[in-house]
């Protein structure tokens, strides 16, 4: 058997005896697939994120139980055809065992991928991850700014090419044709 969570969400319309009606008959497919229950929650109305047809709240319930993977299908079935709900969700509660048999969260990551900078160990001088200056190549000082990559370098001209043509193909566009640039 496994552990399941059921959220439920009602019409808001309904009087409070056809609410739990629709409850119990929920419950009661649960209960007659094999099922057990562990805890049934009313959450009250909330506003929904969206409208559901002409519905801007919801009741809301969450239900706790244990069945057999095989019927939640059969229970799912048995919600969809019921007027009274408008949306449900079942998931599936994992047991995580006792907190000493989990594992360490692993340590947050930094911007450059390490874990190092973060975690309690202590890195080389040289590391940069280690260190909180910013990294600058050997070539550049810190009190350097960096520079803009070379522009590149462009031919002159010869006699017979017009310099916006040469221009233009350096540019990254095609050169205009002379009856367009005309016109």
């Amino acid at each position: 058997m496994r552990r399941y969570e059921l959220m439920l969400l009602l019409r808001p319309d309904l009087e409070d005896d056809k609410l739990q009606a629709a409850v119990e008959k929920v419950t009661r497919a649960i209960v007659n697939g094999g099922g057990s229950l562990s805890k049934v929650s009313p959450w009250g109305k909330r506003r929904l994120a969206y409208d559901i047809g002409t519905h801007r709240e919801a009741s809301y319930f969450l239900i706790h139980f244990d069945i057999e993977p095989s019927q939640v299908r059969e229970i799912e079935r048995g919600m969809l055809i019921t007027e009274e709900i408008l949306r449900h969700l079942v998931t599936v509660l994992e047991d995580r065992g006792p907190a000493e048999d989990l594992a360490p969260a692993a340590a947050p990551r930094t911007a450059e991928g390490s874990a190092l900078a973060s975690s309690g160990t202590d890195a080389g001088e040289g590391d940069p991850v280690a260190s909180d200056e910013p990294v600058v190549a050997e070539d550049e000082s810190a009190d350097a700014t960096p520079s803009e990559p070379p522009a590149e370098s462009v031919e002159a001209p010869a006699d017979d090419e017009p310099a916006e043509e040469t221009a233009a193909v350096a540019a990254g566009s095609e050169p205009a044709d002379e009856d367009n640039a005309a016109g």
